[in-house]
């Protein structure tokens, strides 16, 4: 099947934040035998088109090595792309160097799949949360600190525990609550459900559903579970051995999923029922 095209747009259309043409990363295989020295490259990402207009959340979904995670980095530049353009907000930033990011990377931020190795664990909250803002040189950064942590629904007072304190539900609220604190317009969450309870997980999805709405923010939302997928996302992208094999708006997705891959992904995962899981 030929997934469906994605409509060309103009990087400079304020309606797209990121306007990405036919992207591509290989990486090193390490575990394939070295040529003249090098490890050979395989290639994770292939002629990937994509926008993500400003406002919305896009899912992206796919198995082990569909190359979701890939993808994610590759739009913040922590991977460098092989080929193709990443546009945002209309700036090609596919080959800025590290002063030129630096203006951009306050604007698009990442949360962390685990939020326990991906806080510093002799760090209290609040250092936590300011750290980011120290570094792009923001005022008032104790007021901020308790608004990040009002926004993610957590007390004032938890600025002075340390991450190992909190449970695993509270520790990824910390992870978003540094990730707003730089008020970015993108941020990226990669798996950030995966490894909490069910209960926890409602409680994160709707702290994040809560902040797209109230900060305006444009979100891609990486992760294998459709059921997530589906609570959260506007338009919905399925990967599979990093080809694109549907791209369709989320209600659509799932009503009439028109690849053989997808639907296997939706037989594999049973969708809960969103009102016993509390949400």
């Amino acid at each position: 099947m030929v997934p469906e095209q994605v409509p060309h747009q103009s990087g400079a259309d304020q309606d797209v934040l990121f306007s990405v043409r036919s992207l591509e990363v290989a990486l090193p295989d390490m575990a394939a035998k070295p040529v003249f020295g090098r490890a050979p490259l395989i290639r994770i990402l292939n002629s990937i088109d994509l926008d993500i207009p400003r406002g919305s959340v896009l899912g992206i979904v796919g198995g082990s090595g569909s190359g979701k995670s890939t993808l994610g980095r590759a739009l913040l530049r922590l991977i460098e792309p092989t080929a193709g353009t990443v546009l945002f907000d209309g700036q090609d930033i596919t080959h800025l160097d590290e002063d030129g990011l630096r203006p951009v990377r306050r604007r698009m931020q990442m949360i962390f799949q685990d939020p326990m190795s991906s806080l510093n664990p002799r760090r209290r909250v609040g250092a936590i949360i300011a750290d980011p803002m120290q570094m792009h040189g923001f005022d008032g950064i104790d007021g901020r600190i308790d608004e990040a942590l009002d926004h993610v629904g957590l007390p004032r007072n938890f600025r002075n525990r340390y991450p190992h304190e909190l449970s695993g539900g509270q520790r990824q609220r910390v992870g978003i609550a540094r990730a707003i604190a730089l008020k970015p317009e993108f941020i990226l969450a990669d798996e950030i459900v995966s490894g909490l309870d069910v209960s926890s997980q409602a409680q994160v999805l709707n702290v994040v559903a809560d902040l797209v709405k109230e900060l305006g923010l444009t979100l891609a939302f990486i992760s294998h579970d459709l059921s997530v997928i589906r609570r959260l996302c506007d338009r919905v992208m399925v990967l599979q051995r990093g080809d694109i094999v549907e791209y369709a708006d989320a209600d659509q997705l799932f009503d009439a999923p028109q690849a053989a891959y997808t639907r296997e992904l939706l037989d594999a995962i049973p969708l809960p029922d969103p009102e016993q899981a509390g949400w």
